[in-house]
Formats: C-alpha cells, sequence, structure tokens
C-alpha cells in the first residue's frame, strides 16, 4: 500500500506543479467568478468554491509532506554518505533526528572551526 501511495502522490505533486495545472485553477476561479451573476451570487455560489478549494488543500497537504518527507531523506541518507567516504566528520551523520539545541551546538563547532581554520590560513599569508 505505501508503494502505491507514493507512487500516486509522485504522480500528483508532478501533474500540480505543471504549468497547465496552475492554468485550470486560474481557468475554473475565472469561470467560477463569471456564473456569479447568474447564480445571483448566492450563498450556494460561494460555498461551491470554498468547499472544492477546501477539500484539494486538505488533500494537497498530505500529498506534499509525504513528498518532502521521501525527498529529505533520500538527501540526508546522500549527505550521510559523502560524509561517510569523504572528508566529513562522521560525528555529523544522523544528526537531523537530534534536538535542535543539539544541532545548534554541532553548528557552533562548525562556526568554531572556520573560525580557527580562518586564522591558521591568515597566518600562512603573512
Amino acid at each position: 500500500m505505501e508503494k502505491t501511495f507514493n507512487r500516486m502522490a509522485e504522480a500528483v505533486a508532478r501533474a500540480t506543479g505543471r504549468p497547465w495545472a496552475f492554468a485550470t485553477c486560474v481557468a475554473s476561479v475565472v469561470i467560477w467568478a463569471v456564473s456569479g451573476p447568474f447564480f445571483g451570487f448566492s450563498e450556494t455560489w460561494q460555498l461551491v468554491i470554498n468547499t472544492v478549494t477546501t477539500i484539494i488543500t486538505f488533500l494537497m497537504v498530505f500529498l506534499i509532506q509525504n513528498t518532502q518527507n521521501r525527498d529529505g531523506a533520500a538527501i540526508q541518507a546522500k549527505l550521510d554518505e559523502l560524509i561517510r567516504s569523504g572528508n566529513g566528520k562522521n560525528d555529523f551523520i544522523g544528526i537531523e533526528h537530534l534536538t535542535e539545541a543539539e544541532v545548534e551546538e554541532f553548528r557552533e563547532l562548525c562556526k568554531d572551526g572556520k573560525e580557527r581554520a580562518g586564522r591558521t590560513s591568515q597566518r600562512a599569508i603573512a
């Protein structure tokens, strides 16, 4: 079921990110707005656009979140492999699972390391 959902979420994300999808949405809103006088700008006329857009938004939130979760996990796996196989410190592998405060500690270590490296390279130039 997960693979089916992932394939469907991927297909919907690709389709809704296309210019024709945006054009279709704009055309729908224009048609809805132009039809207002024919329906006397009634509450039902307003309810139609509100209901349709709310349902679409509600469903898209979950599809977009699924796509972002998978993309983020793939990027993290790639970065972890680059760190593991390169000159990076293996301590950084998996830091996305730490708390914000713990990640901030790593950022401070990087900042300190950058400043030390900058001072070292300035001494070498002088």
